[in-house]
C-alpha cells in the first residue's frame, strides 16, 4: 500500500550546521572537513573517518558519543541508531516529525557524506569470497537512502569529485544550500546505491551460479560524455563498470581527441578481435570499420602484419580503428600514420611510436597495459523495447575445440593453421559472416548479409578489388581457405567459395543438409573441418 504524502513544501535555502561524514574513500576529507568546520559547521564522523579529520586537527564529535552506543561488530553497527536516522529523516516542518525529534532528543544533519566500502574493487579483484562479503557496506546506503530521500532538508554527498561543488555553492548561498542542489545530490546518491547494490547482486549471481536471476539489475559510473551518439541527433555517454578486463574502458588515452560512441564502440570490437591472437606466437592486427573487420593478419613484425592486413581491404580501411596485439613500435607507427586512421589501440607504445603519432593531433592512442582474454567468462546485454536481453560472453575459441574432418580430403598443414585464423575472425563479423584467408591475413570479408551466399560472393568481389588496387593478376581468394560462423545450409554457399578459389573449409556443421554440402566438398576435391560451435554476432 502507498504511504500518503503530506504535502509539506520543501524550503528552498536549508542551512549547514551539522555534518556526518563516513566515507571508505577519504580523497580530500581532510580538506573539506576543514573548510566544513571553518564555517562553523559541527562535524559528526565514524571509525576511520572521524580518526582521519581528528589527526588534522579539527574538531570532530564521534558517532558513538551521539548514540551513546560503540561500535560493535568490528564496525558493522555504529550507525544503525534512530539518533542518526532521526537526524536525517525528520521531516522538520512536520509537527509530528519535530515533536518526536524533541522528545527523543534528534539533532538533524543538514549534510551527509558518505561513500561506501570498496565493494566493486574487491570483487573485480578476485576477492575472497569472505573478504568480499565483508565489504558489502550496509549502514553506508542506509544512511545514503534516508539522506536521499530527505532532500527536503538534507544534502546527501557520495562522490569526493563534488566537495568542491558543495563549498562553491556553500559559498554563493552565504551558508545553505539550494533546494536545486539537494535534489541533484539525491539523484546521483540512489543512482549510487543502486548501482551497488547491482554489484553485489550479480557477484552473488556469478558465485553460487545461478545463470539467470530472477532480478537482473546492471549498473555502472559515468566515465565521459560524448558528443552525440550513433548519430548527431542522439545522446550518448560511455559509463564503466568496473571489470578489470583490458579494452577501452581500462585504456589510457595518450593523445588524440576525445572518443566518439562509434569510436569506442568500434575500438573495443577491434580489441576483442585482436586478442584471440596469442602475442608470445606472432603479431597481430585488425583494422575495424563499423564494428566489422576490413583486414586482420598475422606477421613476422606489427609492420608486417599491417601491411597485410591493409591490403586485404585499403578503401575500407580509410578512417578506421588499427588493433595491435603487441605493443606499438616506431616501425608499425610510421606505416599505420600513413593512412588516416581514426583510433589506434595496443596493450603498449614505445616513446618513439608515441612521438611519431603525436604528428597526427587528432589521432587517438589507447594503451591497456594487457590484452582482454577470449577465453574469460563474463556477460553482455543488449536493449530491446521493454528490457534486457542478457548472456554469457562468447568466450569459445577454435584451438580449444574438437575439430572433425568431414572429407574424403584432409586439410594440409598449412591449410589447417588458415582455417583456424579464419575462424578466429568469423567470430567476430557480423552474422551472416564469410572470411577467405591465404598465409595468416585476410584476403576476403563478407559481412552482415541476410545470405550466406551473398557474404561469400561480397568476399570474393572484395578480394578482386584489392587484387586490382595492388596490380595483382589473381584475387587472394586463389589457393585461400574460407570460413563461416555457421553451417552452410545448401551447397550453393560452399561452390560459390569453390569458384573463388578456396581450398578449404572451416564451419560449424549441423545442418539437415550436411551430407549434400559434404558431397559437394568432396565433388570439388576441397577439404572441410567441422568445429561444432556457431559464432553467430549481431
Amino acid at each position: 500500500m502507498a504511504v500518503a504524502s503530506k504535502n509539506i513544501p520543501a524550503p528552498d535555502l536549508v542551512a549547514v550546521r551539522r555534518a556526518l561524514l563516513s566515507v571508505s574513500d577519504k580523497t580530500g576529507l581532510v580538506e573539506f572537513a576543514s573548510e566544513l568546520a571553518h564555517r562553523g559547521v559541527e562535524l559528526v564522523s565514524t571509525g576511520g573517518t572521524a580518526r582521519a579529520i581528528a589527526d588534522a586537527g579539527v574538531a570532530v564529535t564521534d558517532v558513538s558519543e551521539v548514540t551513546g552506543f560503540p561500535e560493535i561488530m568490528d564496525g558493522r553497527v555504529k550507525t544503525l541508531h534512530p539518533l542518526v536516522h532521526g537526524g536525517l529523516l525528520g521531516v522538520r516542518d512536520d509537527p509530528e516529525h519535530a515533536a518526536a525529534m524533541d522528545e527523543h532528543g534528534i539533532q538533524p544533519f543538514d549534510l551527509v557524506v558518505i561513500n561506501l566500502y570498496p565493494f566493486e574493487e574487491v570483487r573485480f579483484a578476485g576477492g575472497a569470497y569472505a573478504e568480499t562479503i565483508e565489504n558489502i557496506d550496509i549502514g553506508g546506503p542506509a544512511m545514503v537512502r534516508a539522506a536521499a530521500k530527505n532532500h527536503a532538508y538534507c544534502t546527501v554527498v557520495t562522490d569526493p569529485g563534488d566537495y568542491a561543488a558543495v563549498l562553491n555553492a556553500l559559498e554563493m548561498n552565504t551558508g545553505s544550500l539550494s533546494l536545486e542542489f539537494r535534489k541533484k545530490m539525491a539523484a546521483k546518491a540512489f543512482a549510487r546505491t543502486a548501482a551497488y547494490d547491482a554489484a553485489i547482486a550479480n557477484w552473488f549471481a556469478e558465485a553460487l551460479d545461478v545463470e539467470h536471476p530472477a532480478w537482473r539489475s546492471l549498473g555502472g559510473r559515468l566515465a565521459e560524455v560524448t558528443r552525440y551518439g550513433e548519430n548527431p541527433h542522439q545522446q550518448a555517454a560511455f559509463y564503466v563498470t568496473g571489470e578489470r578486463r583490458p579494452g577501452v574502458a581500462t585504456a589510457r588515452q595518450v593523445q588524440g581527441k576525445q572518443l566518439s560512441y562509434n569510436n569506442l564502440n568500434d575500438t573495443d570490437a577491434a580489441f576483442e578481435l585482436v586478442a584471440e591472437f596469442d602475442p608470445a606466437r606472432s603479431a597481430a592486427v585488425a583494422i575495424i570499420k563499423h564494428a566489422n573487420p576490413c583486414g586482420v593478419a598475422e606477421g613476422a613484425s606489427l609492420k608486417d602484419a599491417y601491411l597485410k592486413a591493409l591490403a586485404c581491404d585499403p578503401v575500407s580501411a580509410f578512417g578506421g580503428i588499427v588493433a595491435l596485439n603487441q605493443p606499438l613500435d616506431a616501425e608499425a607507427a610510421e606505416e599505420i600514420a600513413k593512412v588516416f586512421t581514426e583510433v589506434i589501440i595496443a596493450p603498449g607504445a614505445s616513446p618513439e611510436a608515441e612521438a611519431i603519432i603525436a604528428a597526427k593531433k587528432n589521432l587517438r592512442l589507447l594503451v591497456t597495459d594487457g590484452l582482454p582474454d577470449p577465453r574469460a567468462a563474463g556477460l553482455t546485454a543488449k536493449t530491446v523495447s521493454g528490457g534486457l536481453l542478457v548472456q554469457s560472453r562468447d568466450n569459445g575459441v577454435v584451438d580449444d575445440l574438437d575439430l572433425k574432418v568431414v572429407t574424403k580430403r584432409a586439410p594440409s598443414e598449412a591449410e589447417l593453421a588458415d582455417l583456424k585464423f579464419a575462424f578466429r575472425v568469423a567470430k567476430h563479423v557480423k552474422s551472416n559472416a564469410i572470411v577467405y584467408v591465404r598465409d595468416g591475413a585476410t584476403v576476403g570479408i563478407g559481412a552482415g548479409q541476410m545470405s550466406r551466399v551473398d557474404s561469400s560472393r561480397i568476399a570474393a568481389r572484395k578480394a578482386q578489388d584489392a587484387a586490382v588496387a595492388a596490380g595483382l593478376e589473381q584475387p587472394g581468394t586463389s589457393g585461400s581457405v574460407v570460413a563461416s560462423d555457421a553451417f552452410f545450409p545448401f551447397a550453393d554457399g560452399l561452390v560459390s567459395a569453390v569458384e573463388a578459389g578456396a581450398t578449404a573449409v572451416i564451419q560449424p556443421g549441423g545442418s539437415m543438409r550436411d551430407d549434400e554440402v559434404i558431397a559437394a566438398a568432396d565433388a570439388h576435391g576441397i577439404a572441410m573441418v567441422f568445429t561444432g560451435m556457431r559464432h553467430f554476432r549481431h
